[in-house]
C-alpha cells in the first residue's frame, strides 16, 4: 500500500488510554492523560520509547506554567496542561519513526526561587 503508519501503545498508567492508530498519512494524533492524585501533582512528563530503545523525555509541563521541551520539539509535540488532573500531547506530521510507546507521568511540584534561578525538588514520579 505504501502508506505511512503510526502506532501508539500506552500502558494503563492512571487513565492514559491505549490507542493504536494506522495509516494516518502525515496526520496528527492526540494522546490524553489524567490522574486522580491530590492537587499538588501539577507536573506532567511525556516520554516516548521506540522499539529497542530506552525512554526519552519529550516534554515537561506544569499546570499554570511553561512547557519545557528538551530538543526544541514544540512544533512536533505540542502539549497542553489546562488543569491539574489532565494533560494532552499531540504528535504532528506523523511518520513511521514516530511509532513507539508513549508514557505520561505525574509528580508533585515544588521549587525554590532564588534571585532569578530555580531549583526543583521532590521529583518523585508516579
Amino acid at each position: 500500500m505504501g502508506g505511512r503508519y503510526f502506532s501508539y501503545q500506552a500502558p494503563l498508567l492512571w487513565n492514559q488510554l491505549p490507542v493504536l492508530v494506522h495509516d494516518l498519512r502525515s496526520g496528527s494524533a492526540d494522546i490524553n492523560c489524567s490522574h486522580k492524585k491530590d492537587i499538588s501533582h501539577t507536573q506532567m512528563y511525556w516520554y516516548r520509547q521506540r522499539p529497542g530503545e530506552t525512554m526519552t523525555l519529550i516534554v515537561y509541563t506544569v499546570y499554570g506554567g511553561q512547557q519545557d521541551y528538551g530538543d526544541n520539539l514544540q512544533t512536533k509535540y505540542p502539549a497542553v496542561k489546562d488543569n491539574i488532573e489532565t494533560g494532552a500531547l499531540t504528535v504532528n506530521d506523523l511518520q513511521p519513526d514516530d511509532s513507539g510507546v508513549y508514557f505520561c507521568a505525574v509528580s508533585k511540584y515544588s521549587d525554590v526561587i532564588r534571585s532569578n534561578s530555580r531549583t526543583k525538588t521532590d521529583n518523585k514520579l508516579h
